[in-house]
């Protein structure tokens, strides 16, 4: 066994996962994304070895996070951490800027175009999966009505444009840290979009020293690589069980 092989150790790492595109493959709508038995079973067997310090850090409601991982009932930061769920149980809302008049400046644009616009607390996303043509319209779109919304940044995913607040993942996962059981640990954050370079910059800093990988292809800081969502829970299934590495490697080094 080589640390490149499993860069994650349960006893004495936090780890931290991003949801769609990570844990489950990504959906024409965000609603159709499937969960596995398996992957709930691995979260779950995480959660107990690992002492409790494992989270879910997503650009989803906390809500809708917790409808697609029931029963269990993790550590979440939602909305890229607006929102966030302690180990406790408690609850800590970041404040945000009010959303409602840039959701329903965005509405118009979304239904005359046939697009799906998705209301957060303090965000809102246009998802142009059905509609990739149109992605430079959207962008523009989003961009001129924060001009006259401010509070906000601008966001782009995959097939996603996004209105947040200034909060961010490495934002979350910093908050984490500070907090029983993360404190003390090293944290390891898994992502595949854009909005998870945030986190990676976080976790592979000189203060935490930690770990990012990144699902996918694209450019990225994270220091390694891991193919697809199956490839996350081959990984997490085999630091459960410290089976032999994979053939080929699941993990490469992630090169930019």
């Amino acid at each position: 066994m080589t640390e490149h092989n499993y860069p994650y150790d349960r006893a004495a790492d936090a780890l931290f996962l991003d949801f769609d595109g990570t844990l489950v493959d990504l959906a024409s709508e965000p609603g159709g994304v499937l969960v596995s038995p398996a992957l709930i079973e691995a979260l779950q067997r995480l959660q107990q070895e690992s002492g409790g310090a494992i989270a879910i850090v997503s650009g989803r409601p906390m809500d809708e996070l917790d409808h697609f991982l029931k029963p269990l009932r993790l550590p979440l930061a939602g909305v890229h951490g607006a929102e966030r769920r302690t180990a406790d149980g408690s609850v800590v809302q970041q404040p945000v800027p009010d959303a409602s008049h840039l959701q329903q400046r965005l509405q118009a644009f979304a239904d005359s175009h046939g697009l799906l616009m998705e209301r957060k607390r303090g965000a809102v996303a246009l998802h142009y999966r059905h509609q990739p043509h149109l992605e430079s319209l959207c962008i523009e779109t989003m961009s001129a009505a924060l001009q006259q919304e401010p509070g906000f940044s601008m966001l782009r995913g995959k097939m996603v444009v996004e209105a947040k607040p200034h909060i961010n993942k490495g934002d979350a996962i910093a908050a984490f840290m500070r907090e029983a059981p993360f404190r003390g640990r090293r944290p390891v954050f898994i992502g595949d979009d854009v909005t998870d370079e945030a986190g990676f910059a976080w976790v592979q800093s000189e203060v935490a020293k930690g770990l990012g990988i990144k699902v996918g292809n694209g450019a990225t800081q994270a220091g390694l690589r891991v193919d697809n969502p199956a490839a996350v829970l081959s990984l997490l299934q085999q630091s459960l069980t410290r089976a032999l590495p994979a053939s080929p490697p699941l993990l490469t080094p992630a090169s930019g």
